[in-house]
């Protein structure tokens, strides 16, 4: 099935299949089927028109995941404009920061926080149309507010369809810069990478997919239009279900899912507390990870407990999607305890591994992993240096650097060996240290910070070392608040150290490798 429009997946499954079940919050149960969610994003999609939504406009969603953002994200696409989701839990003034830098022209928002953003949108004077959705009005608060704000006989503009190189959404990363950074994604992008994930999965309308990153990570792009391109049906796994790993494996069991994609911490918990281990009618045949590295004692317990899935390791940072994979062995050997590597790059991406001038690194020798093609950003938003920073373009093309360290083994197999920067992941979570350190510079009371990263066997835990200007310690509580004021919640540090003044580098910098071998 090619496409010129992400949302023509939905469409050209809506005709085939209309009285197909396409999403069911697993929470609450309540479903759409094809032919329903279609209709509803039509109606996003007018209402967008009448408010003078226009195509090449951006249009923000703070809403929680549900079948109502689910339209909603279809409708924006339909109206030839791009979606920007945020957490929705996070911080209103990140998410504030977020949709201004964008300047979205309107914002899907749920009612009960569309004061505190609007507070915050005219604090940097930005004024796009909140569109508010209230959860108490019933099981289907998006079609209660269209129903309300609908206007018969009003005409509506039907604008020209987006073609395959128009953008489709901007995903806001951890910047280093300490501000959030949006990622350019068209409809190539995206339907590049989902056209390679229907040629390795095979799905077909039988299949029954998790969602259970939220719709501002980018692993979500795989959990939305890969199971809607083929009729499947997607579990739309919210915030509060996310984070109960008994309830997950009870979802997983009972809804008899095929597919199951996430982060290998979620996976780690599932595996530790969800009591997988209690069902052996599992009728998952891919469980997909991504995002981090997984502990292969983790690993190995999970194939125990659901040894007949196909276990496939998949790499890629938010400006690529995914563009490498390695499927790991049926059998895990005893004695191995080194990650298993991020594999060969897809069909439809070039890899190579370059110096920091962008020649060649032998095979065997460490160097930053570099990628071209159909799947690679447009670039960042609103910041051609970055953007062009990012990219080496020599006469084979252009080559976006990736920042990640690794290998070139036998038969093009990649092994991932770490960072060149200060960025690192938690969670499936990209994280710039600097972001931390400047939401924290912002209390009144903290003169100096720095902030250091570990990787332990549970994951990636964060400490930060500060000075204060009185030279005495602040409460955790305090500082715990604060962050939790000013920082989403994967990036809250895990622990504070209080010095009388940060160790320096002959240059007067913040000596970090000193921090580490205090910590």
């Amino acid at each position: 099935m090619t496409v010129a429009a992400l949302h023509e997946y939905l469409e050209q499954s809506a005709r085939r299949y209309p009285q197909r079940c396409a999403a069911v919050e697993a929470s609450s149960g309540r479903q759409i089927t094809y032919g329903e969610l279609d209709a509803l994003s039509d109606q996003v999609r007018d209402h967008l028109r009448r408010i003078g939504v226009r195509p090449a406009d951006r249009v923000g969603i703070c809403l929680p995941k549900s079948i109502a953002s689910l339209a909603v994200l279809f409708g924006i696409l339909k109206v030839g404009a791009a979606y920007v989701p945020v957490d929705s839990l996070a911080p209103p003034a990140r998410n504030a920061f977020i949709f201004n830098d964008c300047g979205v022209r309107a914002i899907f928002v749920e009612a009960s926080r569309a004061e505190t953003l609007r507070c915050e949108l005219a604090r940097l004077a930005a004024e796009p149309c909140l569109l508010p959705l209230d959860w108490s009005d019933g099981p289907s608060p998006l079609a209660t507010y269209l129903a309300r704000v609908e206007a018969d006989g009003l005409a509506v503009d039907e604008s020209a369809r987006p073609g395959p190189d128009n953008l489709a959404y901007v995903l806001y990363t951890s910047g280093s810069t300490g501000q959030p950074k949006g990622v350019m994604l068209t409809h190539r992008n995206g339907s590049s990478y989902v056209d390679w994930c229907s040629d390795i999965l095979a799905p077909d309308e039988n299949d029954r997919f998790s969602s259970h990153a939220p719709f501002h990570f980018d692993l979500s792009i795989l959990d939305i239009f890969v199971p809607l391109k083929h009729g499947a049906t997607v579990f739309l796994i919210g915030e509060e279900l996310g984070k109960n790993p008994t309830r997950m494996a009870s979802v997983i069991a009972e809804r008899r899912l095929t597919v199951w994609y996430s982060t290998p911490s979620v996976l780690t918990l599932l595996v530790e507390h969800g009591r997988l281990d209690a069902r052996d009618d599992h009728a998952l045949r891919f469980i997909l990870f991504a995002g981090e590295v997984f502990p292969v004692k983790h690993l190995r317990r999970l194939k125990a407990v659901v040894p007949r899935a196909r276990y496939l390791n998949l790499y890629g940072p938010t400006e690529t999607n995914v563009c490498t994979y390695y499927e790991i062995p049926q059998t895990i050997a005893e004695d191995r305890s080194a990650p298993f590597p991020i594999g060969r790059a897809c069909s439809h991406v070039k890899a190579r591994v370059i110096d920091a001038n962008g020649r060649d690194v032998p095979r065997g020798q460490e160097g930053e992993l570099a990628i071209s093609g159909a799947p690679v950003m447009l670039g960042y938003w609103n910041m051609p240096e970055r953007t062009s920073a990012a990219f080496h373009v020599d006469s084979s093309g252009r080559w976006y650097r990736t920042g990640d360290v690794v290998i070139e083994g036998d038969g093009g197999v990649y092994t991932f060996r770490g960072r060149r920067d200060r960025m690192v992941k938690r969670r499936g979570y990209r994280i710039e240290l600097g972001e931390i350190e400047t939401a924290l510079y912002r209390h009144p009371a903290i003169s100096e910070v720095a902030a250091i990263a570990r990787s332990e066997e549970s994951g990636v835990s964060i400490k930060v070392f500060y000075a204060s200007r009185d030279g005495h310690a602040l409460s955790l509580i305090e500082l715990k608040r604060f962050c939790a004021h000013n920082l989403p919640a994967y990036m809250a540090p895990d622990w504070f150290s209080h010095q009388q003044l940060l160790p320096k580098t002959s240059t007067d910098k913040i000596d970090y490798q000193h921090l580490m071998r205090m910590e």
